[in-house]
């Protein structure tokens, strides 16, 4: 699944993934992670999600990526600001009101972009990668981010023979083999959710859950974690 299918996707308007309301796990679980107000909080994937409003509204700065820049414009235009644009070799950063986004490929991140990261919120983006590509996904994540960092993690599990992706199914034995090297491990609640979403079960879907998980990255070097990779 190349970069070019995203953003065409969001070209064809074809964001069947994007939710035009606000999570309504995140203002029920986010106390779970004890960050205060004035820390960052970064989101993978972003799109457009009304999500990052919700946390500005907390007081807190937002960090995001997101590949496509229509899902850039788009959530600054929706949401009435008026962002300060900075081009750059591999990212566009797009500033307003303690929001920024930043308009590359995740791949291309670096510490340094993340460097006063103090969370993390997962609603959208393990679950829209193919089951080939999560490796890459959390093991880039894990070695950018600085240590001791919580992860809000929001993760949909059905049967995957009934429907193809996105989102794809991730279960929770998945995140463990994932996360479960450099993270302490969580799960908050699972829902079955299959009643909520008719999209779901017109396309055939027998068994929908809803899973949020609590990791909490340990106190390891991005070496150490490329050497357990490399062992794995």
């Amino acid at each position: 699944m190349k970069n070019e299918y995203w953003r065409e996707r969001w070209r064809q308007e074809e964001i069947g993934f994007h939710q035009s309301e606000i999570n309504p796990y995140l203002s029920r679980y986010w106390p779970e992670l004890q960050i205060a107000p004035g820390k960052q909080v970064f989101v993978p994937l972003c799109g457009k999600s009304r999500d990052m409003i919700w946390l500005r509204e907390q007081n807190l700065s937002v960090l995001g990526v997101e590949l496509s820049p229509l899902a850039v414009e788009a959530f600054f235009k929706e949401n009435g600001y008026s962002p300060r644009r900075i081009i750059g070799e591999k990212f566009d950063q797009w500033d307003a009101d303690g929001i920024r986004l930043l308009c590359g490929d995740f791949f291309d991140l670096k510490k340094d972009h993340l460097a006063q990261v103090d969370a993390v919120y997962d609603r959208a983006s393990l679950v829209a990668l193919p089951p080939e590509t999560r490796d890459a996904y959390t093991d880039h994540l894990l070695c950018i981010l600085p240590p001791a960092i919580r992860i809000l993690l929001v993760t949909f599990d059905y049967p995957q023979a009934e429907m193809s992706g996105p989102p794809f199914a991730v279960s929770t034995a998945e995140v463990e083999a994932l996360y479960g090297k450099h993270t302490d491990i969580r799960l908050l609640v699972t829902f079955d959710v299959l009643a909520e979403n008719p999209r779901f079960q017109q396309r055939g879907i027998s068994r929908l859950q809803e899973s949020i998980f609590l990791l909490t990255t340990r106190n390891i070097t991005p070496e150490g974690i490329l050497r357990q990779f490399a062992q794995s």
